[in-house]
C-alpha cells in the first residue's frame, strides 16, 4: 500500500471568453481507490467551483468522461490514481475535438458523422404490426453483436491520427456502426450508406490507420496493429487497397457490384486492423478480380 498522502494533478484550463488557456496544479488528497474522476470531483467540491467537465455514470457506461490522462485518452473513471504515482497527473481535454471550455468538448461533428451513416435499421417497406415482430436467430445475432457495444466514448476518435489529419474521415466508431446495421438480418439499407462507406470518408482512409492504440475501453472495434509491426508491408496493402478504392467508389457501378465490394471491404478492414495479412492479401485480390483491375505491388 502506497504511503503517500496527495498527488497533484495538472488540469488544462481554457476560457472561451477571453480565449486564454493554461495548465493549473491541484494538490489532492491520495486514496488508493480513486480514480481521476474522483480526483477532478475533489477539486470541484472542494477546491475550485469554476472547473468544468463532463461525466454521468461514474462505471465506464456512459461514456462522458472520456478526457487525456498523461497524454492518452481515457475514461477517467476508470483510470485510477495509483497507476500515475507519485504523479503529477496531467488531465486535458480530448485530442481532435475542438474545446468548449476548460475539459469540455464539442463533438457536435461526431454525432453527425455518426448520423452519417444511418446509424438505425432501415427497411424497404414496413410490415403490417398485426404481423408481429422482425424475428432474429441467436445466430444472427451474434454476427454483428460485438459492434452494439460502443459507448461513444470518442476515445478512438482522440487516439486515431487520421481523424487529426483528415476531419472529414468519419471516425472508427462511425465506420463500426456502420458495420453494425450492414450486419443485421433485418435491415435493409446497406445500399444507401454505401456512398459513405465507399468515399474518401470512409473505410478507404481507414486502411491507413495503422498508428491507433488499443485505448478503447470496449471490444467494439478491431484493435489496431502498432505502427512497427509490418509497416512496410501495411504500407503496400494500403496503396493497393487505395488504388481498388478508387474504382470501387464509383456510382456507376452496378448496385450488386457496390454490395459485393462493401462486403469485401468491411472484412478487408477487419482483417486489417486485426493483422491478419493473409486475410488482407484474400480480399485485395477478390476485389481486383471483381474490379477487374490488375493489382500490384
Amino acid at each position: 500500500m502506497s504511503t503517500v498522502d496527495t498527488i497533484n494533478l495538472e488540469v488544462f484550463r481554457y476560457d472561451p471568453d477571453s480565449g486564454r488557456d493554461s495548465f493549473q496544479t491541484y494538490e489532492v488528497q491520495y486514496r488508493e481507490d480513486w480514480v481521476v474522476l474522483d480526483a477532478l470531483n475533489f477539486i470541484k467540491d472542494n477546491i475550485d467551483g469554476t472547473l468544468s467537465y463532463r461525466w454521468s455514470c461514474r462505471m465506464g457506461v456512459c461514456g462522458s468522461c472520456g478526457m487525456m490522462v498523461n497524454g492518452y485518452p481515457k475514461l477517467t473513471c476508470s483510470a485510477f490514481l495509483r497507476e500515475y504515482l507519485p504523479g503529477p497527473v496531467r488531465v486535458e481535454p480530448l485530442n481532435n475535438f475542438e474545446i468548449e471550455r476548460d475539459l469540455i468538448i464539442d463533438f457536435d461533428q461526431f454525432l453527425e458523422k455518426l448520423h452519417s451513416v444511418q446509424p438505425w435499421i432501415v427497411r424497404e417497406s414496413d410490415t403490417p404490426v398485426e404481423d408481429g415482430e422482425y424475428l432474429q436467430t441467436p445466430a444472427q445475432l451474434a454476427k454483428y453483436k460485438q459492434y452494439t457495444m460502443c459507448i461513444n466514448c470518442m476515445l478512438c476518435y482522440a487516439a486515431c491520427p487520421v481523424v487529426g489529419h483528415d476531419p472529414e474521415f468519419v471516425g472508427p466508431a462511425a465506420l463500426a456502426l456502420a458495420h453494425r446495421y450492414n450486419l443485421d438480418s433485418r435491415d435493409q439499407g446497406r445500399e444507401q450508406r454505401l456512398d459513405i462507406l465507399l468515399s474518401n470518408k470512409g473505410v478507404w482512409t481507414a486502411l491507413s490507420w495503422v498508428n491507433a492504440p488499443p485505448f478503447v475501453p470496449s471490444m467494439s472495434i478491431p484493435q489496431a496493429r502498432s505502427s512497427n509491426q509490418r509497416s512496410r508491408e501495411s504500407r503496400t496493402i494500403t496503396n493497393r487497397s487505395l488504388h481498388l478504392g478508387d474504382r470501387a467508389s464509383d456510382r456507376s457501378a452496378a448496385p450488386h457490384s457496390r454490395r459485393v465490394v462493401v462486403d469485401v471491404t468491411s472484412q478487408l478492414f477487419l482483417d486489417f486492423s486485426a493483422g491478419n495479412d493473409v486475410g488482407v492479401h484474400s480480399r485485395v485480390r477478390c476485389l481486383a478480380d471483381h474490379l477487374d483491375i490488375k493489382s500490384r505491388r
